[in-house]
């Protein structure tokens, strides 16, 4: 079995977590990969190989991303079109999406037996008016980049279903429900389901609330400003931040990989959700 980790250095505890995290894999018999440009880190370890996480992602069996949410959601663009199986080991603040705590290492010998579950969750496609075309695990989000409000359309399978002011809009997947989309009061939603969410960002109206969207559905979010000048930047997963104009769209729709996501311990969504994101700030 071969296991390759992607951890962020900048990240407290995660230098020391990955190092254990390298024990433990050897002692269970699982070979270790890690990136060359971390040799001087790992350089001591036994039996701890090295080769660019690109490779690992393909060859590998599981990555383990050591950090917060926002690793993990990086390393999950490497997996993308692949099999390889992710976990998560949180050494940042939340870690909502990660599947291990740094106290819990020990898990880890349970990857070699197979004694784990595996949960796929979806993503979207998302086709810029440069024709690239991006996939988001979290959620696209197109808002106003000058702190002004944004006026546009979205439509479902070519059907108008509203014209918007408001700060910008976000489409997020069921993983994603509970990042931005929760703080800008949408719903949360099970992550193994499949739906696309839409909610807006400070709408200026009384009555706005967020929507589901059936997975199959094909989105289309349109800047509609009426002095012809755009405000608008899109970004996806909190990157590849694009510049859109005036009258242009981007098309949304399910994306044609799933990540799939390793539970070591039973750690119900719900569970995770009351530990997590239902206790105090202090």
């Amino acid at each position: 079995m071969k296991a390759a980790l992607y951890p962020n250095f900048q990240k407290k505890n995660a230098l020391g977590c990955a190092r254990e995290a390298c024990d433990v894999l050897r002692e269970a018999g699982i070979d270790v990969f890690v990136s060359g440009e971390y040799s001087k880190e790992f350089s001591d370890k036994q039996g701890v190989r090295f080769e660019d996480i690109g490779e690992s992602a393909k060859t590998a069996d599981i990555v383990i991303a050591i950090g917060g949410d926002g690793t993990i959601l990086r390393c999950a663009k490497y997996l993308m079109g692949t099999d390889t199986k992710l976990l998560g080991i949180n050494t940042g603040t939340l870690g909502f999406m990660a599947g291990l705590e740094a106290d819990q290492l020990d898990k880890l010998r349970l990857l070699k037996t197979g004694e784990y579950e595996v949960s796929e969750r979806m993503t979207l496609d998302v086709k810029l008016p440069d024709g690239k075309l991006y996939t988001a695990l979290n959620d696209i989000c197109a808002k106003s980049r000058k702190s002004k409000i944004c006026d546009f359309e979205v439509y479902s399978d070519g059907y108008l279903i509203g014209r918007y002011r408001a700060d910008g809009v976000l489409f997020s997947t069921p993983s994603g429900s509970t990042a931005y989309a929760l703080s800008a009061g949408g719903p949360v939603i099970e992550p193994d389901l499949e739906c696309i969410e839409m909610t807006l960002i400070c709408p200026h109206s009384l009555f706005s609330r967020a929507t589901l969207f059936s997975a199959g559905r094909k989105l289309l979010f349109k800047d509609a400003a009426s002095d012809g000048k755009s405000l608008i930047s899109v970004s996806v997963d909190g990157e590849a931040h694009v510049d859109i104009e005036c009258g242009q769209e981007i098309e949304i729709c399910r994306g044609s990989h799933k990540i799939r996501f390793i539970d070591l311990i039973g750690n119900s969504f719900h569970e995770s959700l009351c530990r997590k994101m239902m206790k105090p700030i202090k």
